[in-house]
């Protein structure tokens, strides 16, 4: 298993608990928990945002990755026609690194 897929697997199992916690959010009754799921969600939310933007860097510096990377993420990863691949769901740009 590549670095790059381990962080795949890694950016669906962040967006599998930020689902989880939007549904217990939804799901409890009280209210300062729900507030707490919901602030949690959110968090989580812009985790799995950076954390796709640095896939898509990934990506886009190796694009030899993009076929294994491709069946974890379906169409949320394209390929462009120069092997480029560029995330569909987010408008940010990549987390580039410090030199």
């Amino acid at each position: 298993m590549t670095v790059a897929s381990k962080f795949a697997a890694t950016v669906a199992s962040a967006e599998s608990v930020a689902a989880d916690l939007k549904t217990f959010a939804l799901e409890t009754k009280d209210q300062q928990a729900k507030q707490m799921f919901q602030q949690l969600a959110q968090t989580m939310d812009n985790t799995v945002s950076q954390l796709r933007n640095r896939l898509t860097y990934i990506m886009q510096e190796e694009p030899q990755y993009a076929s294994e990377i491709q069946p974890t993420f379906g169409s949320s990863l394209v390929t462009t026609q120069n092997n480029v691949v560029q995330n569909t769901e987010t408008t940010e740009p990549p987390i580039k690194p410090s030199l």
